[in-house]
């Protein structure tokens, strides 16, 4: 694991490479609520906190990954970005929602939280650079005090 970095290029931010494992959650968690608390949102971490939990389990379930990256972005004034990075090209998929499942309702969960979300492909296309989950937070004033 990497020591948290706040990112050199681009918006203000913070960053972590992680093991892709269920124990590693807290970390994506913590790293979240260091982040919004840095920027004065600290109302803003219970929504964030599950957010990244959606994406990071997401990416334990779904890909064969060793490795994550967790990134905390204040991509706007008003626009909190909370994305989880893996090596995998197998593309995120919205579940049906049907109560009987054990899973498949993260994303539905993130749509609910999140103002917008998504995925960008990494790398150049045709090699298994992976891809980047990710979800937007949208900041009123009541959270930016």
């Amino acid at each position: 694991m990497t020591a948290v970095r706040p990112t050199s290029v681009g918006p203000p931010g913070y960053t972590k490479t992680m093991r892709c494992e269920p124990e590693a959650a807290r970390t994506a968690r913590l790293l979240v609520i260091a982040s919004l608390n840095t920027w004065g949102l600290s109302s803003l971490a219970d929504v964030g906190t599950l957010i990244v939990s959606e994406l990071f389990s997401n990416a334990v379930r779904h890909t064969s990954c060793r490795l994550v990256r967790v990134s905390v972005q204040r991509t706007a004034e008003d626009r909190v970005r909370i994305s989880v990075a893996d090596k995998s090209r197998g593309l995120p998929e919205r579940g049906g929602g049907d109560c009987d499942q054990e899973g498949g309702r993260g994303l539905l969960l993130i749509d609910a939280l999140a103002d917008r979300w998504g995925h960008d492909l990494l790398g150049p296309t045709g090699r298994p650079a992976g891809k980047r989950c990710w979800a937007e937070l949208f900041v009123t004033k009541a959270d930016d005090a």
